[in-house]
């Protein structure tokens, strides 16, 4: 009986499974997530960018609809900040109607309180408790277009018509008095006089201070955009940088 030899089929490569689905997929959720394809690296820099944006959320939870920037995030992050040693300077950027006072406050505390050089910038809108954060940086610029709007603190909701709430919004109020004065170069009288002031804002009483007047009040440093800040940012590190080798020299 004849046997024939088997013939060996030759070992085939791997066929490697296509990648298209994958690569669709991530394709799409940077486009979901960030509204683009590339995403810029940030590898090398020494600076970390913080942006507040919407509402400060407080310890009420807003509607989902609503755009927030919660303060829980960024206290972690403020933390992660001050102890990583690659980050050698904060830039904030604020676009913010305003939100809870207590966390406004929170995070205005811990910025002004970092031993890192930081600066904030204004873009279109650093309102209500916004406006302590915007001059909680060891310096701050406003946009040419931007506004901040100062007005007396506010309470929503159900309000007990006792002479102790009152006292205490008072007291809210000079806390937010206290910190704007002493973290910028205006005044205690002109920042309470733009406070109160009636006929600028409609329904409301309080300020609406544009880039330039923001300035010449003193409540920010300069008018300028993100050029101007990062330029400033690294400035402050270079400085920062020659006093600590300064220390160290004594």
């Amino acid at each position: 009986m004849d046997q024939t030899p088997e013939t060996e089929t030759p070992n085939q490569p791997e066929i490697s499974p296509k990648k298209t689905d994958d690569n669709n997929s991530g394709l799409l959720q940077k486009i979901q997530s960030l509204g683009q394809t590339n995403v810029p690296q940030m590898e090398g820099s020494s600076i970390h960018c913080l942006t507040i944006v919407g509402q400060i959320e407080g310890h009420m939870q807003l509607p989902p609809n609503n755009k927030t920037t919660k303060y829980e995030h960024l206290i972690p992050q403020l933390v992660a900040i001050e102890q990583n040693h690659k980050i050698e300077g904060l830039l904030v950027i604020l676009n913010t109607v305003g939100g809870d006072v207590e966390a406004g406050l929170a995070i205005s505390e811990m910025i002004a309180s970092l031993s890192k050089p930081s600066v904030s910038l204004v873009l279109g809108g650093g309102h209500s408790i916004g406006v302590p954060i915007a001059v909680s940086a060891n310096y701050s610029f406003i946009a040419p277009t931007a506004t901040m709007t100062i007005h007396p603190v506010r309470l929503t909701g159900l309000v007990i018509g006792v002479p102790q709430t009152f006292e205490y919004l008072d007291k809210m109020q000079d806390r937010v008095i206290s910190f704007v004065t002493s973290h910028s170069d205006i005044t205690e009288e002109r920042f309470k006089e733009l406070m109160f002031s009636k006929g600028n804002l409609t329904r409301d009483i309080g300020t609406n201070v544009i880039g330039t007047d923001a300035v010449k009040d003193g409540l920010i440093n300069a008018v300028g955009g993100v050029g101007q800040a990062i330029q400033k940012l690294n400035e402050l590190i270079e400085e920062n940088k020659k006093n600590e080798s300064e220390g160290l020299k004594q």
